[in-house]
Order: structure tokens, then sequence, then C-alpha cells
């Protein structure tokens, strides 16, 4: 992530999913369970880790189960001129490889 950036306060998903939409953030990306990349329906397009950058993350707890976590990632690729994000939960259905996917994005953007 970027060290001079605007840190923005989000009490709720749907309100940093909104704030970041407005900001450019347009594109919903997906963590498929074969792969070890993210992927973007509306453009039929897999973007591997070394093609993109994570801009910002908002973590979020359930109000009534702190276990029903949900993490949000503004992610941007200069190399294909796309931004969106990557909403993914924690879980009980949480897959071994979404959880590797995104443990893996979090420890990038904290480089």
């Amino acid at each position: 992530m970027e060290q001079n950036q605007q840190r923005y306060v989000y009490d709720t998903l749907s309100e940093a999913v909104n704030d970041l939409q407005k900001r450019g953030y347009t594109h919903d990306f997906l963590i498929p369970e074969d792969k070890e990349c993210i992927y973007c329906i509306e453009k039929s397009l897999e973007l591997s880790p070394d093609d993109f950058k994570i801009e910002e993350i908002y973590r979020f707890e359930g109000m009534t189960d702190p276990g029903d976590e949900s993490i949000v990632f503004a992610i941007a690729s200069e190399e294909y001129n796309i931004k969106g994000l990557v909403i993914n939960s924690f879980g009980a259905d949480f897959g071994y490889r979404s959880s590797k996917i995104v443990e893996d994005l979090y420890r990038r953007s904290r480089q």
C-alpha cells in the first residue's frame, strides 16, 4: 500500500463498498477455489498476484458474531487499467485456498 494515501474509516461493509465504488473501484473480483488468482467476471480477466497492487484494506467484524468477519481489498492493475474490489468473509465455509490467497494478499499489503 502506498505510504501517503488518505486513510478512510467506515463503520459498515456496505458503507466501505459504496464509497470505494464512488472512488473508482468499480469491478468485482472473485477468488476461484481452483486457482491462485483473482478473477473479474465483467472482463473475463484473471489477475495473478504480480498483476495488481493492493491500495486499501478494510476489515469488519459481525455485529452479533465476532467470528463473522469480512475483509475488503481495493485493488488496481495499471497493466490492465482496472480497479475493483475483492470482498471475502471469514467463517465456517471459508475454504483453504481462499484463506491462503487472502493471507497472501494481506501479507503483501503490509510490505
